[in-house]
C-alpha cells in the first residue's frame, strides 16, 4: 500500500510541476499584458482614451487637442503617429498653441512651414513608452528632432524644460496608448 501511495504522490507531484511549468509563461505574460490592457481609460478634453487604440486614433476625439491634430495632419506625420512606435508624446492643448505669438499657428500649418512644424512637433516626441515615473529630476530625454528636452520635478508636478529655457507643464500624465504614451502639457515646447 505504501509503494503505491508513494507512486501516486510522486506521480500528483510531477504533474503538479508540469503544469506549473506550462502555466508560468502564460502567466507572466499574462501580467504584462494586463498591465497593459488594464490601464485605465483616460479622460482628456471630454473622450475616453482607450489603452487599445493608436496615439492619432485617440487624440482625434479630444476637443482639447484639435489644433495639435490639424498640426500633425499639415505636418504629414499622422501614418507615424499610427505606427508601432513606441512613442512617448507631449500634447500640447490648444490653449496651449493659443500662448504662441498670434498668427503662429496659421503660419505653422501653410505648406511653405511644413519642415518648421515637423521640427516643432518631432521635438515633442521621445521614443519609447516613458510614464511619469520615468520622468525624473535632471533626467535629458533625447527627442525625434534631435535636440533634448530637460526633466524637472517641483511640488509634484513634472515639467519639461525646452532648448530656449521655455517651461512646459504635465497637466495629465500616463495617458496610455496601443503604442506609446501621452503626457498632456500646458505649454508648446520650442527646440
Amino acid at each position: 500500500m505504501s509503494k503505491r501511495i508513494a507512486f501516486l504522490s510522486a506521480a500528483a507531484l510531477g504533474a503538479l510541476a508540469l503544469t506549473a511549468t506550462a502555466i508560468a509563461p502564460a502567466v507572466a505574460k499574462d501580467k504584462m499584458k494586463s498591465e497593459m490592457s488594464s490601464d485605465k481609460t483616460v479622460m482628456v478634453g471630454g473622450a475616453p482614451m482607450y489603452p487599445s487604440k493608436n496615439i492619432i486614433q485617440n487624440a482625434v476625439n479630444s476637443k482639447d487637442h484639435t489644433t495639435l491634430v490639424a498640426a500633425v495632419k499639415a505636418a504629414g506625420l499622422v501614418k507615424t503617429l499610427e505606427g508601432p512606435g513606441p512613442f512617448t508624446v507631449f500634447a500640447p492643448t490648444n490653449a496651449a498653441f493659443g500662448k504662441l505669438p498670434p498668427g503662429t499657428v496659421e503660419t505653422l500649418v501653410k505648406p511653405e512651414s511644413k519642415a518648421t512644424l515637423t521640427k516643432i512637433l518631432t521635438y515633442h516626441v521621445v521614443p519609447g513608452r516613458l510614464q511619469a515615473s520615468a520622468l525624473t529630476d535632471g533626467k535629458k530625454l533625447k527627442t525625434v528632432e534631435g535636440e533634448t528636452l530637460t526633466v524637472r520635478n517641483s511640488g509634484g508636478q513634472v515639467m519639461l524644460v525646452d532648448a530656449k529655457g521655455g517651461m512646459s507643464t504635465v497637466t495629465i500624465p500616463n495617458v496610455n496608448q496601443s503604442n506609446g504614451v501621452i503626457h498632456v502639457v500646458d505649454t508648446v515646447l520650442m527646440p
